[in-house]
């Protein structure tokens, strides 16, 4: 659905580049019937536009709280399918939980907190078996159940994740940024795990920055940020931000 309130700002004017189409999802968290339905949106939207070049930005935390994170990863791996969507710039940032997930491999102790917030329902989408209960409550035993079910590529792939992308007038990252520093001089944790620091501070940041991280019922849309993390998980509701020359819209599941 298209929304009404993601209109330009008229005091900066941002624009994606010229000929460019860019679809920035929000946080999908191992929701891969939403992610499967959004790229359908998605393409009979890139089709209604026919745009020069495409990119889809996927702005992190994959994985976690939903039941498919093990198939959620799969799909963005495997890039664009076929159809509309074939010649489409892919690009994957990193979230916190994928950072999180990558640290517990290493570090049994950050497993708590992990598990705390939707860590365990990532374990049970690799695990092939499980025991119906007890498991979860070994750090250790979890830590060796995602070890040894965790694909080499899959890790990899995860591992190998960027932080940031631009296009244009346009930032994307997972969390946000710390205002007042440069962006090339930004620390990569605070693009991972930044929050209120960021959500309330009005000045102007160089560029519009789109992320996810802090779920908000509907789009978040302020001059100088847009937030799409519409709490997929439990909400139903994945959300593509659409920029397209000057233009935004939203499609959403």
């Amino acid at each position: 659905m298209n929304s009404p309130e993601a209109q330009v700002d008229p005091s900066n004017n941002p624009c994606v580049p010229v000929g460019a189409c860019v679809y920035a999802i929000g946080d999908i968290h191992g929701r891969v019937d939403l992610l499967r339905g959004l790229l359908e949106l998605i393409a009979a939207d890139v089709e209604r536009r026919a745009p020069a070049r495409l990119a889809l930005v996927f702005l992190g935390d994959f994985i976690d709280r939903g039941p498919h994170s093990r198939q959620v990863v799969e799909c963005l791996m495997a890039g664009p399918p076929p159809g509309p969507l074939a010649a489409a710039q892919w690009i994957c940032l990193k979230g916190n939980h994928e950072e999180v997930m990558l640290d517990f491999l290493d570090n049994v102790a950050v497993g708590r907190g992990w598990c705390a917030y939707g860590g365990l329902d990532t374990v049970r989408s690799y695990a092939a078996s499980l025991p119906a209960s007890g498991w979860e409550r070994d750090l250790k035993a979890v830590q060796a159940v995602l070890a040894r079910n965790l694909p080499k590529a899959h890790r990899d792939f995860l591992a190998g994740l960027p932080v940031c992308h631009q296009e244009g007038d346009y930032l994307f990252v997972h969390a946000g940024i710390r205002p007042g520093i440069a962006l090339e001089h930004q620390d990569p944790a605070d693009l991972l795990w930044i929050r209120h620091e960021f959500l309330d501070d009005g000045r102007w940041h160089g560029k519009v920055v789109v992320h996810g991280h802090t779920p908000t019922p509907e789009p978040e849309v302020r001059h100088n940020r847009i937030g799409i993390d519409t709490r997929a998980y439990d909400s139903n509701r994945l959300t593509a931000l659409v920029l397209h020359g000057a233009s935004r819209d939203f499609l959403r599941t």
